[in-house]
């Protein structure tokens, strides 16, 4: 195993490997801590670790003194019961003179297919001169396992799908915030087309057939190996029922019953515990995130309906059966991305007369904010229901100040409770922070 770990720690030294499109995501390294990042697979974790090698390498650093390794890789397959030490005797093997005279940065992709990590990369932060990278495509690794394990000597970000602005760097387009007359109509058939791929990195610029073919094949990867596998799930066909059911309700309401029943239904005997932990293990693999009701209670929200949403608008397209999913709900769904790629914590909102407010976010030292999604304000009905609930939310939470995001409508309208701001799609995706 030790030759095998050589040859690949040197065949990735003497690779350039493409670093894709800068994200904007601020990562900065702090002494003594492992470096985490968390996200959806195929989000661009891998890329994102290749430029922040890329930046080290520009700032001076030599590629012998970079360390890395991807776990999906099948040579490493061994590995995979925890015998994680072998890497640092192979590596210093081929560079004994760097060991504890100079500092190694060691970047291990997709860590948490091993059993027993959160111990070696403790004691490699201890015991060795190093800088330590981690990927995952599990949002445990922000908690439970790094919260027991690593007792503080880590730090997480998350890394999602392109946000609009980095789809815009993927273009060459750039935001100044007050763009011209013919800037704006380019960003607005950028935003087409961003509605039409979604984030993935890998498919933006592929025809739509080979776009849904590398989303569906994103989807069976996340069911089949983030759940299944990592949970030893034994009835994965419920799994794959329930997950194109949530695709295909996505921005709808459900309840642990509903969902128990559907399955029930197909002939599956799936207890009401087991649906629970299967949401809570698409969540953990970032790919279907649920919604709760704002309520100062959580015995309250968990026992209101939720709401279910996808990590990517254009990957329900490609997955869904078409029969349910509007454009409405997809562009709440693009919303709600931008919302949770900017904040964890996202609730919807329902008034003391049933009205609902798509989304309430804020608190922790955050200023609550009110967004509506319509695609559009036209009719007099929809207008007048976007309008009511808003105002009606604003007045009882006390808040000056509500949004609602449309596909092309812009203004402002006055109420008695304050203001509400009326913005396309676009300009409120641009204004969004881009990662907590």
């Amino acid at each position: 195993m030790i030759d095998k770990l050589k040859e690949i720690i040197l065949d990735f030294q003497e690779l350039d490997p493409p670093t894709g499109v800068p994200r904007r995501v601020a990562v900065s390294p702090v002494p003594g801590k492992a470096t985490v990042c968390i996200g959806v697979r195929r989000g661009g974790k891998s890329t994102f670790m290749f430029q922040l090698m890329k930046k080290l390498k520009d700032s001076g650093v030599s590629g012998r003194n970079i360390l890395y390794l991807n776990f999906f890789d099948d040579r490493l397959r061994n590995l995979q019961q925890g015998n994680l030490d072998v890497i640092l005797e192979a590596y210093f093997s081929l560079y004994p003179e760097k060991k504890n005279t100079e500092k190694i940065y060691c970047f291990f992709d997709e860590i948490q297919v091993v059993s027993d990590w959160e111990p070696f990369i403790d004691r490699l932060m201890r015991m060795e001169k190093c800088e330590v990278y981690i990927t995952g495509s599990s949002a445990r690794m922000l908690s439970l396992e790094i919260a027991t394990q690593m007792r503080g000597r880590a730090l997480s970000w998350e890394i999602f799908p392109f946000s609009f602005r980095e789809f815009l760097d993927y273009k060459r387009i750039e935001y100044d915030g007050s763009p011209s007359t013919k800037k704006r109509l380019t960003i607005r058939k950028a935003f087409d087309e961003y509605c039409e791929t979604g984030g993935f990195p890998e498919v933006a610029g592929l025809n739509r057939m080979l776009r849904v073919k590398n989303h569906q094949e994103y989807f069976s990867a996340i069911l089949f190996r983030d759940l299944v596998e990592r949970h030893d799930i034994s009835h994965p066909r419920a799994v794959a029922d329930l997950a194109h059911w949530l695709v295909d309700n996505i921005g709808s309401l459900y309840s642990i019953n509903n969902l128990t029943g559907y399955l029930k239904s197909l002939g599956h005997k799936t207890p009401k515990s087991a649906v629970s932990d299967y949401l809570e293990w698409f969540e953990d693999a970032y790919a279907l995130f649920t919604v709760r009701i704002f309520d100062a209670s959580l015995t309250r929200a968990n026992a209101n309906p939720k709401k279910i949403y996808c990590i990517d608008h254009a990957l329900v397209t490609s997955i869904s059966s078409g029969i349910l999913v509007n454009s409405g709900h997809l562009l709440e769904n693009l919303v709600f991305a931008a919302l949770r790629r900017a904040a964890p914590d996202i609730f919807y909102y329902r008034t003391a007369t049933g009205r609902e407010v798509d989304f309430i976010t804020g608190g922790k030292g955050q200023p609550r904010m009110l967004i509506q999604v319509c695609e559009t304000m036209a009719g007099r009905q929809t207008r007048k229901r976007e309008i009511s609930a808003l105002s009606e939310a604003m007045a009882e939470l006390k808040l000056p100040r509500g949004v609602i995001v449309t596909r092309n409508d812009e203004e402002q309208i006055n109420i008695d409770a304050g203001k509400i701001d009326v913005v396309p799609a676009w300009r409120f995706l641009l204004n969004m922070p881009e990662s907590a």
